[in-house]
């Protein structure tokens, strides 16, 4: 028996790409039916992370002409990650499997077959998307992104190289993922550490259809420290570490000033002295900064607060007799 399969789409200010996804995921769904890949009640789901466009307004047309689109509207903003988390721990309830995407057709299409093939033919309860090459990306990003997952892999952080938000998860493994409640959430190394079976499928990366990437360079350089500091406590013990060397150090420059003063060759030195304050200075300032920060994700998670709110939802009579399973606060639920 084919599999119930659910997309979540996670979208914000997406209406300038949204019909053609829509469009194009309605053919691959009519393709995967036709084949008897998937079952005939599987769904393409968008959930709107507080856009302030009319990318609520187009998901709502689309359930309306079509069944097979539903929609969740979160009651504002609350980042990439905590809206996927949203439309996957919502929609468990009602598939076999759900595929994450994003919204702007950089992830082919043709990736889906790939994951359905691991799932029903291998028994994989996970599937990695990933990325075959990184040659369309700048000499920047392609960098920094290499440079990043070698941070990562120091920090002994477990980590898909070049896989992003493209996976499919079993309803056993998001079971499992619902169990993870931390606040301060990095979907891609959260993942991993279910250790299902799991299997990896690569896809070439294309261009945004349209409209502009919702991450420009500060938002990934958030997500980036999000994930080291969610991922690992390393960062605190190399501090721990470089107070040692530093308190090495300026002893032996303390034998060093007490063999120039023995030897009288004392001189007067500012720039030295300027130097030193300033780099142990900036050390401590940067330690504090470091530490700070993990106090400030351990002061998040202790309020426990939601990491997202349902406002309303575009689903079929099966999910409302089931709604009550989801695991957000949920209001003025719409069908």
């Amino acid at each position: 028996m084919p599999p119930i399969l659910y997309l979540a789409i996670p979208c914000y200010n997406e209406e300038a790409v949204l019909p053609e996804t829509a469009k194009q995921l309605n053919l691959k769904f009519e393709q995967l039916i036709g084949s008897h890949q998937i079952a005939t009640n599987s769904r393409i789901c968008f959930i709107d992370d507080g856009s302030k466009d009319q990318t609520w307004t187009l998901i709502e047309r689309f359930h309306q002409e079509n069944p097979r689109f539903e929609g969740i509207k979160l009651s504002r903003n609350r980042g990439h990650q905590n809206a996927l988390l949203c439309g996957l721990l919502t929609l468990r309830e009602f598939a076999d499997a759900v595929i994450s995407m994003d919204a702007d057709l950089q992830d082919d299409l043709c990736v889906i077959d790939k994951m359905i093939h691991e799932f029903s033919n291998n028994h994989c309860d996970i599937v990695y998307g990933v990325r075959e090459s990184r040659k369309t990306d700048s000499f920047f990003k392609r960098f920094t992104a290499q440079s990043y997952y070698k941070i990562l892999e120091a920090m002994d952080c477990e980590v898909i190289y070049n896989h992003a938000d493209c996976r499919l998860m079993s309803k056993r493994a998001l079971t499992a993922l619902g169990d993870y409640h931390e606040v301060n959430l990095y979907l891609r190394g959260l993942v991993p550490l279910i250790g299902y079976p799991s299997s990896i499928v690569t896809y070439p990366r294309q261009k945004r259809f349209a409209g502009e990437s919702k991450y420009p360079l500060k938002k990934m350089m958030a997500l980036a420290w999000q994930g080291i500091s969610s991922l690992s406590i390393k960062p605190i013990a190399w501090i721990t570490k470089l107070g040692m060397i530093t308190f090495v150090l300026s002893l032996l420059m303390l034998i060093y000033f007490l063999y120039r003063y023995a030897t009288g060759q004392t001189v007067v030195g500012w720039a030295s002295i300027a130097v030193s304050v300033w780099a142990i200075g900036g050390l401590q300032l940067l330690s504090l900064g470091v530490i700070g920060e993990y106090v400030g994700k351990m002061y998040l998670e202790t309020k426990a607060r939601p990491r997202y709110v349902i406002q309303t939802l575009l689903h079929s009579d099966e999910t409302q007799n089931n709604l009550h399973n989801c695991s957000s606060t949920e209001n003025n639920s719409k069908i």
